[in-house]
């Protein structure tokens, strides 16, 4: 699985057992399909999906830079400057 798509991954395990069904189905997604690059995983979001990432993306990032984990915020907002 490709990094930014796996730190994504990671992320919404902190969200499965406290929120709808949309943060199941992405992580699903993820788990049963081989996405080439996060770009490709981002066509296959349907709206609800994309405005749930919406949602969390901007707090995981900042959360991330509170905790001086460059790299996963970097990651993060790859894929979050492509839902749109």
């Amino acid at each position: 699985m490709e990094t930014t798509l796996a730190y994504l991954r990671e992320t919404l395990s902190n969200y499965l057992d406290y929120h709808s069904d949309i943060p199941r189905r992405i992580y699903k997604k993820l788990l049963e399909q081989s996405y080439a690059n996060e770009e490709e995983f981002v066509q296959h979001l349907s709206q609800q999906e994309i405005a749930f990432l919406d949602r969390i993306l901007p707090h995981e990032i900042r959360y991330a830079m509170n905790e001086q984990d460059q790299k996963r915020a970097r990651q993060l907002n790859e894929v979050y400057e492509l839902l749109f």
